[in-house]
């Protein structure tokens, strides 16, 4: 697992630590997964039933960022515990955002201890772009009573953005044949 870190301006209340990992990858499915820490506060958003949805990242959210190695393009891909998900393309840092086709839907799960959280999502190769990738895990984490804490495996500035570039250090090679 891959140690994510929370933005020092805004910390969380009981969450301890949020790790990440790819914990499968091949020419079907991406699979990755978060843990967390410290999670009986943790605020889940409620079960809505797989499909698109905006928004996501205003509470509880998982996100993957993708970007091929050389390119100034990249895909982000939100991941909701609700089931809600979307998959978005970007030509430069923040710049113009669309959504991107996907040939089936992300499978997403949460389980939920006391202490700990597990979020794992599968994500159809078919539908991303051609590996291999610099990465970035990242989370919104919300807490009950309001508080929300953004996890980064870098943070490059004095406010929470996912999108800097320098966020983007883990690696992911071409999938392996099934």
């Amino acid at each position: 697992m891959t140690q994510l870190h929370f933005h020092p301006a805004h910390p969380p209340l009981a969450i301890r630590s949020v790790e990440a990992r790819i914990i499968g990858h091949d020419s079907q499915w991406l699979r990755a997964r978060w843990k967390i820490m410290g999670a009986g506060r943790l605020v889940v958003p409620p079960f809505a039933g797989r499909g698109r949805a905006e928004g996501l990242w205003q509470t509880t959210c998982f996100e993957l960022f993708l970007q091929p190695v050389k390119a100034a393009a990249y895909t982000e891909i939100n991941l909701s515990p609700s089931e809600r998900w979307n998959v978005y393309d970007f030509v430069g840092r923040r710049e113009g955002m669309a959504e991107r086709a996907m040939p089936r839907e992300p499978d997403c799960t949460l389980r939920l201890g006391t202490d700990m959280a597990i979020f794992d999502a599968a994500i159809p190769v078919a539908g991303l772009p051609a590996a291999p990738w610099r990465c970035g895990f990242t989370a919104v984490i919300e807490e009950q009573g309001g508080c929300k804490s953004y996890w980064s495996l870098v943070h490059g500035s004095d406010v929470p953005d996912f999108h800097d570039p320098a966020c983007f250090v883990a690696t992911i090679a071409a999938p392996t044949a099934p």
